[in-house]
């Protein structure tokens, strides 16, 4: 018995009961009623998909997923549990809020990519074979200065010691120190060829 064969006021008007009917029908396969429960259902739940999820065309989809599973599982329903009505509008909204959680941890998980790509991690592996290498090119060029020179700039930049401190450790005349330094500097600077 199809939609129009039903008597009109049982069409018009959807009454619950006539849901909880349909839906008994539709569990036992019976495709006419699922057509009906489907007129008097689907508006409701594509509204209700809609205010959850926000988006017109992903919220048909979701509507017509629930209504799939209306008509897989139609055999769970326990009318001493609550209405069809509700039973079905609980199926919506837990797909709708699935859906909605879904779609914002795919959107999590890119926006987690893009930030990998743009910020490459650490690598302590690299960072260490290039401090290693770095410093064996800077005691090389160290070794290239004068013992005078070599000493003043330690002395400066490894030991922390101010011009004339370092003056003072190897008796030497502050312009002359200041002279070895940045003679010694500048060779430093021509060796590991520091642009200037």
């Amino acid at each position: 018995m199809g939609p129009e064969n039903e008597p009109r006021g049982e069409r018009a008007e959807h009454a619950p009961a006539g849901l909880e009917r349909w839906l008994a029908a539709v569990a036992r396969g019976d495709r006419p009623a699922f057509e009906r429960l489907y007129e008097a259902v689907a508006p409701k739940v594509y509204g209700l998909v809609l205010r959850v999820v926000r988006d017109r065309a992903l919220s048909e989809e979701v509507a017509q997923e629930v209504l799939v599973e209306v008509w897989r599982s139609a055999a769970r329903y326990d009318p001493r549990r609550g209405s069809a009505l509700a039973w079905v509008m609980t199926i919506a909204h837990r797909r709708a809020v699935d859906r909605v959680r879904s779609a914002q941890a795919g959107s999590d998980r890119e926006e987690r990519v893009a930030r990998m790509e743009v910020h490459r991690p650490y690598d302590e592996v690299v960072e260490s074979v290039e401090a290693r290498l770095e410093r064996e090119r800077l005691r090389r060029c160290l070794e290239g200065l004068t013992p005078l020179q070599r000493e003043s700039v330690t002395l400066a930049y490894y030991g922390g010691y101010s011009y004339r401190e370092v003056a003072e450790l190897v008796r030497s005349p502050l312009p002359t120190v200041k002279t070895r330094m940045r003679d010694g500097l500048i060779r430093l600077r021509d060796c590991l060829g520091v642009e200037r």
